[in-house]
């Protein structure tokens, strides 16, 4: 999903003021079961900070969550573990989607797996393009090996698509709201 400049600015000095803000990890102990806490545990602090902000934002969206929405909430990121990202390679890609979308499409390549396995042979300006597009897919087959519901896979493979056609449609709408929130 798109977001402005203003929120990419704000999670930027989010990510960089993480170590200071405390960690509700009883909020995600709550949501997750132990294999699946531990899979939260591996990302950034400031990921971990931005995951728990966007649940919180969900959980307040409606009376009911769907509890494999709250923890779609929580490990929606979780595929950028696979390849840390600097903030200039983040930088970067939004700059590239943004400004130049047809570069990124072809720095980013098609096939999610075939992109993890040549991440390491690519320059490190388009690493960047590769991990925003593809962290969805290596997101979910992270959480799937967690356990996780099919409909929680579904929302964090589908996580920065636009999908309106699909039975879970409505609670994706709520996350990527949540997302562009946070």
């Amino acid at each position: 999903m798109a977001t402005g400049f203003g929120v990419r600015l704000r999670q930027g000095v989010r990510a960089l003021l993480a170590d200071l803000r405390p960690l509700d990890e009883e909020l995600a102990a709550r949501t997750l079961d132990a294999v699946q806490l531990a899979l939260f545990r591996r990302m950034t602090r400031s990921e971990q900070l931005h995951s728990l902000n966007v649940l919180r934002d969900v959980l307040a969206q409606a009376a009911e969550t769907p509890r494999d929405l709250a923890q779609a909430a929580l490990l929606h990121d979780v595929g950028k573990t696979l390849c840390p990202l600097s903030v200039a390679q983040r930088s970067l890609a939004v700059v590239i989607a943004t400004l130049w979308p047809a570069l990124d499409r072809r720095w980013r390549g098609a096939d999610p797996q075939a992109a993890l396995e040549q991440l390491s042979t690519l320059p490190w300006w388009r690493v960047g393009s590769v991990v925003r597009y593809h962290h969805p897919a290596w997101g979910a087959q992270l959480a799937q090996s967690a356990g996780l519901s099919a409909r929680a896979l579904w929302l964090i493979a589908h996580h920065a698509e636009a999908i309106d056609d699909h039975p879970h449609a409505a609670l994706l709408r709520r996350l990527q709201q949540a997302d562009d929130r946070n």
